[in-house]
């Protein structure tokens, strides 16, 4: 099989390496020349464990290729899959221009007939918009091309995206055409055959099942956060709290970790987009406009708690961040609780100095004035406090004694409380916790 995907971010990229690793032929196809020149040269440009190692061996097998060009690479394949970006506009609501860019580009130059498949994520009616504009470009070169729309919603985990890919809960698949159930079926009989489900639906519910995935992640974070700062305040533990409701078979124990709130491409954005689909649609979600301000609010809580340690007087003093990406296994910073904390540091006088394993340089790109350490014994020389953001591994059993030698002092914020208060005391820190 021969399939097409468009665009070459993390969605496009892990898609396209996986197929490839299961026999099908694969272009990635993206406008961005210097991109495609980098993957052309093995250069990827987005940290995701795994994928450079997947994206050389399929390329050098001549199964996966990369290029600029849309035009090229529409004759002759199975599916086109549509796995470009789309950001929030500042109503909440999703961004659909390059979406429905793509779709004209698509109807300008298709010959014959062709499978469009959606992974990227887009409200409920995109499926039909993306058919109009085809259709219209279609009549305006006066031909008549059968094509076929499909939803096939990506699930994949920022930091274990192949993993996730390869071995999925499920395939959820929006199509109305039993020749587009023909293909898909095709090109995901190699997961079928390890019973992993695919699951067939309608192309709105296909698109809505996507967001109220992310909206119910969401939810369990910021119910969590919320519970952990009432347990705070009355002097319970938040850890055997989760302990104790994640034991409930109807609950379980996934994403019920309390924090510094929640980031990253997806939740986020998706979040919004469905607050603002429900108030087109002239509805009201309450949960989610909960779930949305208790999030914004955690992403300050070691902030608050670190000025409170030090009477609203933090300037000049300069605090140590472990951790800039929204989560471990990846570079991405978007929305990521480390940039609020920068920026509060910083307007409250304070000078941050800053260390990642891997989100250095995406830190860098943004141009935001912190020093930046080439390990986290450097980035907390003369600190006065460390603010744990990011649960990397290398950070889980630092040496407490070389720390508490080099501070000026030994104080710690643990925004995700994998430490304990025990250990921390008995090394002479003064510990604070979610």
């Amino acid at each position: 099989m021969k399939i097409t995907i468009i665009g070459t971010g993390y969605v496009g990229l892990v898609t396209g390496a996986c197929f490839a690793e299961v026999g099908i032929d694969v272009t990635c196809v993206d406008k961005d020349i210097q991109k495609i020149t980098d993957l052309k040269n093995g250069r990827v440009p987005i940290y995701e464990p795994g994928l450079d190692i997947l994206i050389k061996r399929n390329t050098d097998v001549g199964r996966l290729h990369f290029t600029d060009s849309v035009k090229e690479c529409l004759d002759d394949v199975d599916a086109v899959f549509l796995a470009v970006g789309t950001p929030p506009n500042e109503d909440g609501s999703a961004d659909l221009f390059h979406v429905l860019d793509v779709a004209r580009e698509i109807g300008r130059n298709m010959k014959n007939y062709l499978l469009l498949v959606n992974k990227s994520t887009v409200p409920v009616g995109t499926a039909s918009r993306v058919t109009e504009v085809i259709s219209k470009e279609l009549e305006t070169r006066g031909l008549s091309i059968e094509f076929d729309v499909a939803s096939n919603p990506e699930f994949l985990k920022e930091g274990s995206a192949i993993k996730d890919f390869m071995g999925p809960d499920r395939i959820v698949v929006g199509t109305n055409s039993e020749r587009a159930h023909e293909i898909l079926d095709r090109l995901y009989r190699p997961f079928m055959l390890n019973n992993y489900r695919v699951i067939y639906m309608d192309i709105p519910s296909a698109e809505m099942t996507k967001y109220a995935a992310n909206a119910m992640l969401a939810t369990r974070i910021s119910f969590m956060n919320d519970i952990a700062n009432l347990c705070d305040a009355v002097g319970a533990y938040v850890n055997m709290v989760r302990k104790g409701i994640g034991s409930d078979s109807r609950i379980g124990n996934k994403f019920l970790y309390p924090g510094v709130g929640y980031g990253g491409s997806c939740f986020p954005k998706d979040v919004k987009a469905l607050i603002h689909t429900a108030k087109i649609s002239g509805k009201k979600l309450r949960v989610l406009e909960a779930v949305e301000d208790v999030n914004n609010l955690q992403k300050e809580i070691l902030v608050h708690k670190l000025l409170k340690h030090y009477n609203n007087d933090i300037s000049g003093m300069k605090i140590a961040l472990w951790g800039l990406s929204f989560k471990p296994e990846t570079d991405d910073m978007r929305d990521s609780p480390a940039l609020v904390i920068i920026d509060m540091i910083k307007k409250a006088g304070g000078i941050v100095s800053v260390y990642d394993p891997v989100a250095m340089d995406e830190c860098k790109k943004r141009n935001i004035d912190v020093i930046y350490a080439k390990d986290i014994y450097e980035a907390c020389f003369d600190a006065m406090a460390i603010l744990l953001v990011t649960e990397w591994k290398e950070f889980r059993i630092p040496s407490w004694s070389t720390l508490k030698r080099i501070m000026k002092e030994a104080v710690l914020f643990d925004g995700r409380n994998i430490y304990t208060r025990k250990e921390l005391n008995e090394n002479g820190f003064t510990y604070y916790s979610i």
